[in-house]
């Protein structure tokens, strides 16, 4: 039983590292990955969605679902990763969100790769 809550706290330890840096390197506080609500405020934030969408993430049965998942995909774009990195972020987020957040992915926003001329 100690192994199971020590292998619980280490993937909360991880991401909460992981929202850290995913938070910091967009320009956000850090630290709003451990205040609970204001942490998908933030979130969607660096999603770049309106902030509305904190009550849609939170008070709308099956509706966020989707918008969580809008959410974590417009997060995946904004740092230049594909949708196949959203796939990963819901199925396998204690391990996508550590690489967002603490590799070396930048965040680029809303800015549109530079297509050669």
């Amino acid at each position: 039983m100690g192994a199971i809550i020590i292998l619980y706290l280490a993937i909360v330890i991880l991401m909460i590292a992981g929202w850290w840096g995913i938070f910091s390197k967009a320009g956000q506080p850090g630290w709003a990955a451990i205040i609970p609500i204001y942490n998908i405020y933030i979130m969607t934030q660096v999603a770049k969605k309106p902030g509305w969408w904190v009550a849609m993430i939170l008070l709308v049965p099956v509706a966020n679902i989707i918008f969580l998942i809008m959410t974590w995909h417009n997060i995946a774009l904004n740092y230049g990763k594909t949708a196949g990195f959203t796939v990963g972020m819901i199925f396998l987020s204690f391990i996508f969100i550590p690489i967002l957040g603490l590799g070396s992915a930048k965040y680029i926003g809303n800015q549109q790769p530079q297509q050669p001329a």
